[in-house]
């Protein structure tokens, strides 16, 4: 999958999806521009993959973490279960609200 992101510019490659949200409401969703900064990324363009999606540019380290905890799930439980309690799973929803709120009225963030 990253291959394809990586050869492909969803900027100028019609085979990527454009946001549902996006078109009906003019709004940007949360997720909106995650697949052109993950073009970026993999490119190593950093600053417009923020510009482009910054969360989940700063998500990643997160989403790393509970991706390790996963795969040694059974090994390491405890890293786990501090990594899933309710808190941080309820304050990265929170988060993407907030995100998705935010970049509607301030777009330049």
């Amino acid at each position: 999958m990253c291959l394809v992101f990586y050869i492909l510019d969803p900027n100028e490659c019609r085979l990527f999806p454009r946001c549902p949200f996006l078109s009906l409401t003019g709004w940007e969703c949360p997720g909106c521009g995650s697949q052109r900064a993950l073009h970026s990324l993999l490119h190593l363009h950093f600053a417009d993959a923020l510009r482009y999606n910054a969360l989940l540019v700063l998500s990643i380290p997160y989403i790393g973490l509970l991706l390790w905890a996963e795969a040694f799930r059974t090994r390491r439980p405890g890293l786990y279960l501090r990594v899933h309690k309710p808190i941080y799973v309820w304050g990265y929803l929170v988060a993407v609200i907030l995100w998705g709120v935010a970049r509607n009225f301030f777009p330049n963030l």
